[in-house]
């Protein structure tokens, strides 16, 4: 029985355009999504749309890193910045704009922007099929749809109002061309300090490189310019499993098992969560 279209992908139907011919519109066909050339994409039965073909991203979260993040984010440890990254949505983004999440994984950060734009509608990208199952059911106005950060954007010219890329990898150059003129591309990154005391236990922990924003200001200066930033930075307590959801749901948890953390006595009980974000305008 064919998948019927989900309402929130409906809503960005008109945002996206074929992967392969690249400049067709997709619509809707028995299940799937169908350009005027023929090519075809499924949509899920959980909801996200299958657009990443050819040789699949070798990156993205397996599903006990999404059960980690899916089970460490409803803590609201995190809200913080959750709320750092919509406050600066919020302040340039029209009411009934649009917002495009690239690296959404489970939706978390696209979910926070849209509560505070109550018209909004949100579109998020990711490689993981697993987190992206979580990310079509975030919010009711939020698509998703299996994609590339790496690739160019099955997204038309001058789309989004927003661009939000937390934690994620970046591909300036087609983050400024989804972008209208007046948007906002809105970075979250990690400082040094962050989880510093987790990392300073753990060795096969994932290191912070110290040049992260020399090379963040590199790449992103030919497209964009930074308006603001915001610093969110607190200590955090962790209860219970927490800790291990935190490795876990990084891709530090490739590298090592809950068992040999738990019973290795490695893990802080309390770390500091340290995070830029700033919003940037298209030059």
């Amino acid at each position: 029985m064919p998948v019927s279209l989900p309402r929130a992908l409906g809503l960005s139907l008109d945002l996206l355009r074929c992967p392969t011919c690249r400049t067709r519109h997709l619509h809707p066909d028995r299940g799937a999504l169908r350009c005027p050339a023929g090519h075809t994409f499924d949509i899920a039965r959980h909801g996200y749309a299958g657009l990443l073909t050819g040789a699949r991203a070798t990156s993205g979260d397996d599903a006990a890193m999404v059960r980690a993040r899916d089970r460490f984010l409803a803590t609201g440890r995190y809200a913080p910045i959750r709320r750092a990254v919509a406050h600066l949505a919020a302040d340039s983004a029209p009411q009934r704009g649009t917002v495009v999440d690239v690296g959404c994984g489970t939706g978390y950060y696209l979910a926070g922007v849209l509560d505070q734009l109550p018209g909004a509608r949100g579109l998020g990208l990711d490689t993981s099929v697993r987190a992206l199952r979580s990310a079509a059911r975030a919010h009711e106005r939020a698509a998703a749809a299996t994609w590339d950060v790496f690739r160019p954007f099955p997204l038309a010219d001058q789309v989004a109002d927003v661009v939000l890329d937390v934690f994620a990898p970046r591909n300036p150059a087609e983050f400024c061309r989804v972008l209208r003129p007046a948007g906002r591309l809105i970075v979250a990154r990690p400082t040094a300090r962050h989880l510093a005391e987790l990392r300073g236990r753990v060795p096969a922990m994932v290191s912070i490189d110290p040049l992260k924003e020399q090379r963040l200001h590199q790449a992103l200066d030919p497209y964009f310019e930074a308006v603001v930033t915001e610093r969110v930075e607190y200590s955090m307590a962790l209860v219970g499993l927490e800790a291990l959801d935190l490795v876990g749901m990084t891709p530090s948890a490739r590298h090592l098992s809950r068992t040999e953390l738990d019973e290795g006595g490695l893990l802080p009980d309390r770390v500091t969560v340290s995070v830029l974000a700033t919003a940037y305008q298209p030059r």
